[in-house]
């Protein structure tokens, strides 16, 4: 079965309280519990330290009135969960750039928490909601990594993926989500659990995708946490623990992030036509999720149903982000994260 086909399936389970789909055979089932009984021992010899508190305001060199509200919802990764420094936390990092790309200021509230799954998103949006100062402007959600591996119904994962999304929607925040990353990039994970777990993993994120669509927000695939590096040099992009991000796998994956949060925000200019050079297409959503879930960093967005935009932004290069307190210049006179190859800097006129 098609992976655009299983994606469909598990999102109108989800719609229309059908049961749970399981994404793997079970005649895998023997096989995958001995393999995560080793997996388990194995990840997490180092111990990841908590996230840094990353809440505040960023991009101080344009003031402090009329900030941009971004908030992070979702699990460790959202929360940065592998790093000592605030300034290498996703939510820093997108708040500085943010921050440069809009020449204003940036209000970050995180309300991501380690460990968390899909059922922990409506009190993560409850707390938000109801800050002093409104809904924000623009969200951005990690999560399903923990949903595979406690091994939640999909169904159920996107059903309340999708109502996280509706609420924020409807109180008038822009969402994008980061899908569920690729398992399967695990370093001391073993084949089969390594194949099962990135089966698993790219089935729930292209789900995710159509019900994350369907509600108005955008997507950006992680897949295997954006790029060819984490294959090239695992030790390097994972942190101590071979399981979370190091502050090179947070500062990819946030560089993939920021060009659509920029655009959900009109800061980033939308090109009038797509650019097959860049391998961009109108699919229906079901296909552009499962071609998203194919390669990392690829954003899909909705057009008119059941039609779906699937995109290759140019990435940023992101402002080295400290504490709220240090980077009060930091937008535009710190240093920079270098993007891959053919990217544009703060100071080029992005296309797309």
């Amino acid at each position: 079965m098609s992976r655009a086909r299983v994606a469909r399936r598990i999102a109108a389970g989800a719609a229309y309280g059908g049961g749970s789909i399981g994404l793997l055979g079970v005649a895998a089932v023997g096989v995958l519990l001995a393999e995560a009984h080793i997996a388990k021992r194995t990840v997490g010899g180092g111990a990841a330290p908590m996230p840094p508190a990353a809440d505040g305001l960023y991009g101080r060199a344009f003031g402090t009135e009329d900030p941009l509200r971004l908030a992070l919802l979702g699990d460790s990764t959202a929360a940065g969960q592998g790093v000592r420094r605030t300034g290498q936390t996703p939510g820093a990092l997108l708040a500085s750039g943010l921050a440069a790309v809009a020449e204003r200021p940036v209000l970050l509230r995180n309300a991501a928490l380690s460990g968390a799954r899909s059922d922990d998103l409506e009190r993560q949006v409850s707390l938000l909601l109801a800050q002093p100062l409104g809904p924000p402007d623009v969200c951005v959600i990690m999560i399903g990594a923990n949903d595979v591996t406690h091994r939640m119904p999909p169904t159920e994962s996107v059903r309340l993926l999708a109502a996280a999304v509706r609420r924020l929607r409807t109180a008038g925040s822009e969402v994008v989500v980061g899908t569920c990353p690729d398992l399967g990039t695990i370093e001391p994970v073993y084949q089969p659990l390594r194949w099962l777990a990135r089966r698993a993993s790219r089935q729930l994120a292209a789900a995710q995708t159509i019900v994350v669509v369907e509600q108005g927000g955008r997507t950006v695939s992680l897949g295997d946490l954006l790029g060819p590096e984490f294959a090239a040099n695992p030790r390097e992009m994972f942190g101590v623990d071979s399981f979370h991000p190091s502050a090179e796998g947070y500062a990819t994956a946030a560089m993939a992030v920021l060009p659509t949060v920029c655009a959900v925000l009109g800061a980033w200019p939308e090109a009038d036509r797509l650019e097959p050079a860049r391998r961009e297409n109108m699919l229906p959503v079901a296909k552009a999720a499962a071609e998203a879930a194919r390669e990392a960093g690829t954003e899909v967005t909705g057009a008119r149903a059941p039609w779906a935009l699937l995109k290759h932004r140019r990435r940023r290069r992101l402002p080295v982000a400290g504490t709220p307190e240090e980077t009060a210049g930091s937008a535009g006179t710190g240093g920079t994260l270098e993007a891959p190859a053919g990217a544009t800097s703060p100071t080029e006129t992005p296309t797309g």
